[in-house]
Order: C-alpha cells, then sequence, then structure tokens
C-alpha cells in the first residue's frame, strides 16, 4: 500500500511538473520584455532586492541580540564579581 502511495505522488509529481514547465509569463510582462530592452534588467534589479530585503532584516536583528546579549553577560559577569567581593 506505502508503495502504490509512493508511486502515485511520484507520478502526480512528474504530471506537475510537465503542466509548469509550459506556464510562461503574465501577457503584460512577457510583452514588456520582449518590446523594451531595459526592463528585464529592471525586473531583475527588482528581484534581488527582494530576495535582499529579508537577509538585511534578519541579520541585523540577529547582530542585535548578539550585542544585548553580550552586554547582558558583562553586566551578569560584574554582579557576580561585586557579590564575591
Amino acid at each position: 500500500m506505502k508503495r502504490f502511495f509512493y508511486t502515485v505522488c511520484f507520478a502526480l509529481c512528474l504530471w506537475l511538473t510537465g503542466l509548469l514547465s509550459v506556464a510562461s509569463a503574465c501577457p503584460m510582462c512577457k510583452q514588456a520584455n520582449e518590446t523594451e530592452s531595459s526592463l528585464p534588467r529592471a525586473y531583475m534589479v527588482s528581484i534581488l532586492f527582494m530576495l535582499a530585503m529579508p537577509a538585511t532584516i534578519f541579520t541585523g536583528l540577529g547582530w542585535k541580540f548578539y550585542q544585548l546579549t553580550k552586554k547582558r553577560d558583562q553586566e551578569f559577569e560584574q554582579e557576580g564579581e561585586t557579590l564575591s567581593e
């Protein structure tokens, strides 16, 4: 039964891949890319910008959390030194 399920899933994936490979861009985008020479480059830059934004935001947040944790650890070490004296 498991083998049949995996076979059906595999066949479905192959069928969907075949359907998706013939899909093209929306008609307006396709026409704009064919007529304008600088438009494909603008699309590429906008996609790269959209991909870079989450990475930049998460890197900034991670760096800030790292700094806060480091500062908190230093404060705990200072408190430990003052309590032991």
